[in-house]
């Protein structure tokens, strides 16, 4: 695949404006739990700084903060990339600035100082609201940063935010270009896509079907089997007329879930949802927990993982692979009692991974399972 990276450029003398993907697990001491993405973008960061360059990152931290946009109300201290600088420091073997503001005066004069060598971080782009609305001017305001714009953020780069689709348009041909993680993360990509040796096997979770709609239309066209599990899958049960308690469920989705069924079934491609679920009285660590079928889950209860059955399904779909893509936790796997699926997935993944598939893991959350 042709697409430029780092090594076809001389950074001496230039800023480079690189987006990153930090948005790290944090706990409530708003420690770093785990920091993979750090260090898979250090490559890109020395070449700049090897030859002479000075290096602006820029991330996201934190789920959708529509709240916080909308009126503030949340504490800003908890989502400030702020917490991510000294591990960043000590990853680089130098010190790294960070500037309490993504754009704007005081961020374009720390920018415009910074000296060759030098590396400073913006403030976390989803305290603006225009990032996620895709919104030009603040895309005009994050390029005055860099000569070069480098997207080193895979896992993003599919959305049309400012700091991705919208501000390479800023850059010329000649000076925009992928990261070498995110090129590496595209050959991957190609590969499961385009060049799998099947079967291949698709693992897809988290909260909403919403966030993977693109995601699962285009595996229709590729995938063997689809493993669909997280808060996702109750939208799934319910189009398909279900008892879903309290669980997580998106509405407005249920026509697009049918349709997603529908479609699967047409192209011969295996759906399978968790025929259990570990569900629970209350979204909270000490809840009452038991297991129901996914599908009768009692008023008043949510399903918060996989069951035991479920996982049994998937692991045997997941060992029969060839090639595996995984992007998504199966609960909420933050809370150990809910923890058993995701991780069970996991243990399958590099299992299978061992046995000689090739897997690709993508997304903050399974990256963080794995290396649990």
């Amino acid at each position: 695949m042709g697409f430029p990276t780092p090594e076809q450029f001389s950074f001496a003398g230039s800023r480079a404006l690189i987006r990153v993907d930090f948005n790290v697990p944090l706990n409530k001491q708003f420690e770093i739990t785990d920091d993979t993405r750090k260090p898979a973008a250090l490559p890109t960061f020395q070449k700049v700084l090897k030859d002479g360059g000075s290096v602006m990152l820029m991330s996201h931290l934190g789920r959708r903060l529509k709240k916080l946009n909308e009126d503030g109300s949340l504490d800003r201290d908890k989502f400030t990339l702020r917490h991510v600088v000294a591990r960043l420091s000590e990853l680089l073997g130098q010190q790294v600035k960070f500037c309490p503001s993504s754009a704007g005066p005081e961020a374009l004069a720390m920018s415009n100082s910074l000296l060759p060598g030098e590396v400073l971080l913006l403030e976390n782009l989803r305290f603006h609201k225009e990032e996620e609305k895709g919104d030009r001017d603040f895309a005009g305001l994050l390029a005055q940063h860099g000569d070069y714009y480098i997207n080193d953020a895979f896992g993003t780069a599919h959305r049309a935010h400012a700091s991705t689709t919208i501000v390479a348009d800023f850059f010329g041909t000649d000076r925009k270009l992928f990261g070498y993680l995110m090129a590496d993360e595209v050959r991957n990509a190609d590969r499961v896509l385009n060049n799998p040796t099947r079967p291949l096997v698709a693992i897809l979770g988290g909260a909403k079907v919403s966030d993977k709609i693109l995601i699962i239309e285009n595996l229709l066209n590729t995938a063997n089997a689809i493993l669909i599990g997280g808060g996702m899958a109750y939208t799934f049960f319910k189009a398909q007329g279900g008892e879903t308690g309290n669980s997580l469920v998106e509405n407005e989705l249920l026509d697009t879930a049918r349709k997603l069924l529908a479609q699967a079934a047409e192209k011969g491609v295996k759906l399978l949802l968790p025929v259990d679920s570990v569900i629970a009285d209350q979204f909270d660590a000490t809840a009452n927990a038991t297991s129901a079928a996914s599908n009768t889950i009692p008023s008043g209860w949510m399903g918060l993982d996989i069951g035991s059955n479920a996982i049994r399904d998937f692991e045997e779909q997941v060992l029969s692979a060839g090639t595996i893509l995984w992007n998504g936790p199966m609960g909420v796997f933050e809370m150990e009692p809910f923890s058993r699926g995701t991780k069970a997935i996991a243990q399958a993944v590099a299992k299978a991974t061992q046995n000689g598939a090739f897997s690709l893991v993508g997304g903050g959350d399974s990256v963080a399972a794995v290396n649990l």
